[in-house]
């Protein structure tokens, strides 16, 4: 038993590199790798990394209060307040098809929740007049640092371009934003990290590729509240992006399938929002087809890009 332990320990810190599971005192050590309920459609969790909650107040605002458990660093901007909006990680901000946003966020949207036997969180938006289709997300901790996210929807009518697009804001530290991309400006026309510069522009987006430009550009970020001007910057590599506090070196790291996202957006480093987001699905749905996208956070300290990019190969 000892033996197993060992391994399973060793296995985790190769996980999160130089990540502060490690206290300057010993091993943390983590309870259960799961969610537990905390609230009225509200839930915690405590990974012995990271603590906090999910849907805050049982509102689909994704994860907010989360601690760093080592350092005891918050992650994110904290949970919304009486006028104030939802700022958490992987929540479910806008969603569009062609020329078309439905409501103002998913965060508004009446939802249910429950928690499965494995400690995952399903989450379920139902389909209403003004929404012609049912979205649904799971929220489950691969590691101690690792949270997987997948979303489901299931079309009721057909849909043009559609777009989940998911949203995390960090806490005010976290001032360093870098996209993985297949071609560094002025970098001898290598793949690499790209820093989000104010140069280009307040609010940057990286396609997957020129056919997905159109999608950008369809008019749906023109719309009332908060309209957009995205400046579109070189293709992705990978839909893999990075948040970093340059004080404590916390980083998040962003990723997803390349098929199940076809942009990643930022605004430039230091940008008050702090914010990272992944634009889901960008894909035609005919009524009755069902699709998925999924995405994963990793927490860590200090990582490499390397290490980064390692972490992505892996999760693929």
């Amino acid at each position: 038993m000892k033996k197993q332990n060992a391994l399973i320990m060793a296995t985790l810190s190769i996980l999160v590199g130089t990540f502060s599971t490690l206290a300057q005192g010993g091993e943390a050590q983590p309870t259960k790798l799961g969610f537990s309920p905390g609230g009225s459609n509200e839930f915690v969790f405590d990974t012995g990394v990271l603590r906090g909650k999910l849907r805050a107040g049982g509102k689909s605002t994704g994860l907010s209060s989360v601690v760093d458990v080592a350092s005891g660093l918050p992650l994110d901007r904290g949970e919304p307040g009486p006028g104030a909006p939802a700022f958490g990680l992987f929540s479910h901000y806008r969603v569009f098809s062609a020329n078309h946003r439905y409501g103002t966020a998913a965060w508004d949207w009446p939802s249910e929740a429950k928690l499965a036997g494995d400690g995952s969180v399903e989450v379920r938006w139902p389909t209403a007049a003004e929404r012609p289709f049912e979205l649904q997300a799971v929220y489950r901790w691969a590691a101690p640092n690792i949270l997987d996210v997948e979303t489901r929807v299931e079309a009721k009518t057909d849909l043009a371009r559609f777009e989940s697009f998911l949203a995390s804001y960090f806490a005010g530290d976290f001032t360093n934003s870098s996209v993985y991309v297949s071609r560094v400006p002025g970098g001898a026309g290598a793949n690499g990290f790209m820093p989000a510069e104010r140069s280009a522009g307040i609010w940057q987006v990286f396609p997957r590729d020129e056919s997905v430009i159109p999608i950008i550009r369809d008019g749906r970020w023109k719309l009332e509240p908060h309209p957009l001007d995205w400046v579109v910057m070189p293709h992705l590599e990978r839909p893999l992006g990075m948040r970093r506090s340059p004080v404590s070196g916390l980083t998040a790291v962003l990723m997803s399938p390349p098929k199940d996202c076809f942009a990643l957006s930022t605004p430039y480093q230091e940008e008050p929002h702090n914010s990272m987001y992944l634009s889901l699905f960008g894909r035609d749905l005919r009524a009755g087809e069902t699709a998925r996208a999924r995405a994963r956070l990793v927490i860590g300290s200090r990582l490499s890009e390397a290490e980064m990019v390692r972490f992505y190969n892996e999760y693929r």
